[in-house]
């Protein structure tokens, strides 16, 4: 119990330290330069530390009111992608698992473009940026769940989920939602078009506070709430009978791994767009060096997650300066070396 305790609290600082490192050096790379002494000096101001280190009120702006909100949103979506990603690779037993397995990402995606195609036709909403927002959030989250609903009730067999059922049934709203996408696409004018291609790619270049606060509760719940059924989750690992056999109340728990990564995907979409592979590669990554043990694997999947993003957005707003590459570009480019990796490990392995 020591050991398992030290381990995971040892990958844990691991990961947040890795995560403090990547906050600061985003924070500070830019069209403006801020050093990562000024970036800590800036920080700890707004709680009442002054350090000995100089900065201009111009520079302390562009970190507070452009820079940070990205990153914090960038570490708040990496984090529910990655988290989401882990707790669906346990619910089904399969490390290929993903949330766009259930529909989740496209069932956001379609309600996202026809709102994007069709949001001409309500001029209440051209009008008003800031409603527009909250309509595209609700919206988008709304998607996702009735995409998420109708692929859970397939799968019901007599009350229970069935874990296979489950999977044909998200092939099948995934086709279904991505061909009504296509539709919308295809009757879009050029520059609707131009907003959907953009948003199916990801991007952070929305943040603000406001989008921080909206993005916030959907994914927080998950990342407190998780950690507190990965013990049920490692004995669900055994195999459904085994865990029914030892207490958990196997039903209640394949609901709220799907709740929870429902909610902490399609918040992060509802505000960033379509952002692949994060959910896929992080728990791959992590669980090479921590084990399957999803006590440490949930919340280091998350820092983790939060890392890879928030480095996926710096590279994708300095590489091509002023322009900027959708975020959902680095991170495929970021993360299909090392999937490609692990399956070629694991094949060596089962070859062994």
């Amino acid at each position: 119990m020591m050991n398992t305790g030290l381990k995971r609290f040892s990958a844990v600082a691991f990961f947040s330290a890795l995560l403090l490192l990547a906050i600061i050096l985003s924070t500070g790379i830019g069209a403006m330069s801020i050093s990562p002494a000024q970036v800590v000096a800036i920080l700890l101001s707004k709680i009442g530390i002054h350090l000995p280190v100089e900065y201009n009120e111009g520079t302390a702006a562009v970190l507070w009111m452009i820079r940070l909100p990205r990153v914090v949103l960038g570490v708040i979506i990496g984090a529910g992608l990655a988290i989401a990603g882990a707790a669906l690779q346990g619910l089904f037993r399969n490390p290929l698992a993903d949330p766009g397995l259930i529909g989740v990402s496209s069932g956001a995606s379609l309600t996202a473009v026809m709102l994007i195609v069709l949001q001409s036709s309500f001029p209440f909403l051209t009008d008003n940026h800031l409603l527009q927002f909250y309509v595209m959030n609700i919206v988008t989250f709304g998607g996702a769940i009735i995409a998420v609903l109708l692929v859970f009730r397939i799968s019901l067999r007599n009350g229970q989920a069935v874990m296979s059922t489950m999977l044909l049934a998200g092939i099948a709203i995934n086709a279904l939602c991505n061909a009504i996408t296509g539709l919308m696409t295809y009757i879009s004018t050029n520059e609707q078009l131009r907003s959907i291609v953009f948003w199916l790619m990801g991007s952070l270049g929305g943040a603000s506070w406001q989008t921080v606060l909206a993005v916030l509760p959907f994914v927080l719940i998950p990342l407190i709430l998780l950690p507190r059924i990965a013990q049920a989750l490692n004995v669900y690992a055994l195999g459904e009978r085994e865990a029914m056999h030892s207490g958990v109340k196997v039903g209640r728990l394949k609901t709220q791994l799907i709740i929870f990564a429902t909610m902490a995907v399609a918040a992060g979409v509802a505000v960033a767009g379509v952002i692949g592979f994060v959910g896929l590669v992080v728990p791959h990554i992590v669980r090479q060096i921590t084990g399957p043990d999803n006590r440490i694997l949930i919340p280091c999947s998350a820092l983790l997650g939060a890392v890879l993003l928030t480095v996926s957005d710096l590279l994708c707003r300095t590489i091509a300066a002023p322009a900027e590459i959708p975020v959902g570009i680095v991170t495929a480019i970021i993360g299909t070396p090392f999937f490609i990796w692990l399956i070629l490990k694991e094949k060596k392995s089962l070859a062994i």
